[in-house]
């Protein structure tokens, strides 16, 4: 049994997986495996899977051409895992050399952790550093950041799995079981990561190491630049499902984060309107009486409070306050600059930007 086991999966990986793959080989921890699980690749990845296979007895290639939905790929990969943690690895990402180091170190540290990210560099498809991605390290502000987007990034992201059997969680359904039967979400795709890891920020403990151990590649074929607007209804409908779970955990009032989210550092139209006060109001309380007040509470409700009126003075003089107050986060900046690009129409002049996403 190793201390790492690493899920890949795979489709059409090509022209980056051989460097993806490599970006595991070449770790400066060297008790792993490898599954490399493949969805029905026509472009040759299959090959290269095999041929690195053959290279190294730590990679094991799963081929599952007729598994319908991300989700079930992901979980038949977690089921042949039995090492102390799973590291989640995509096939066109790199890890730096001394990821599974870190992280080895930070389960260590934090016996009761059961699922860690990190920071790390954007790159483009030719491996320029286009930007970074940034998350919070802290506990607390894990979980109150979980109703309002992903809080760990999935391919950054590691697993304590004897934790994970125990919860019984898994990718795209629902493992606390808060919500009665018939009523219950299931995720197939898209956002699957949000689902489990939202779900784990709500009974575990989670948290992000503040070491850059992962170049995150974004390009024009992610699955998040070409399917945007369904992966955000998606994960709005997630951020919902989750807020009434933990309302029923909690037994506070119910409330809907939706207003409030910046899924992929975006705001969503709601029905055209523009104040969120009650909202807001019920949010923050029940918040506060589910989680208990915290400075990471604060600092997360200081930032949502922003967008309680979508008119551009009042969402730039709020954060222009909360930057004064908590300092400056480049994903908060860049969500309300997204903004007021939509409203003032330079986003939809501007190629490659989403379009803004409208929901009910």
């Amino acid at each position: 049994m190793a201390t790492f086991d690493v899920l890949m999966p795979v489709k059409n990986g090509l022209p980056y997986l051989h460097e993806a793959i490599d970006s595991i080989r070449r770790q400066t921890f060297t008790d792993w495996r490898m599954f490399l699980v493949d969805h029905g690749s026509t472009d040759g990845s299959l090959d290269v899977a095999y041929r690195a296979a053959e290279a190294d007895k730590r990679l094991v290639v799963i081929e599952c051409p007729a598994t319908h939905g991300f989700s079930r790929l992901l979980n038949e990969g977690l089921a042949r895992c039995d090492a102390r943690y799973v590291l989640r690895q995509d096939a066109d990402d790199v890890s730096l050399p001394h990821r599974m180091q870190v992280l080895a170190a930070a389960f260590e540290a934090d016996p009761g952790v059961v699922l860690l990210g990190s920071q790390g560099q954007v790159i483009d498809g030719a491996g320029r550093v286009t930007g970074r991605f940034g998350m919070p390290p802290a506990p607390e502000r894990i979980a109150a950041l979980s109703f309002f987007r992903i809080p760990v990034l999935h391919p950054a992201a590691a697993m304590r799995l004897d934790q994970v059997v125990r919860l019984g969680a898994a990718y795209g359904r629902d493992f606390v079981g808060a919500v009665p039967d018939g009523e219950r979400l299931e995720v197939s795709g898209l956002a699957e990561d949000y689902f489990l890891f939202g779900q784990l920020a709500l009974v575990a403990r989670c948290r992000n190491v503040k070491e850059d151990l992962l170049h995150f590649r974004w390009h024009d074929n992610n699955i998040s630049s070409r399917k945007h607007a369904e992966q955000t209804r998606i994960a709005i409908a997630i951020s919902r499902y989750l807020a009434r779970t933990f309302a029923l955990l909690k037994d506070v009032p119910a409330f809907d984060p939706a207003p409030m989210c910046n899924h992929g550092y975006r705001l969503v139209d709601i029905r055209g309107r523009d104040r969120f006060d009650r909202e807001f109001e019920t949010l923050r309380d029940s918040l506060a009486r589910g989680l208990g007040r915290s400075p990471a509470l604060d600092a997360e409700l200081d930032f949502r409070r922003c967008f309680v009126r979508r008119h551009a003075a009042a969402m730039v003089g709020r954060y222009l306050r909360h930057a004064a107050r908590r300092g400056t986060d480049r994903s908060e900046w860049y969500t309300v600059k997204s903004w007021l690009m939509h409203r003032s129409g330079v986003a939809g002049r501007t190629s490659g930007t989403p379009a803004l996403v409208a929901i009910d």
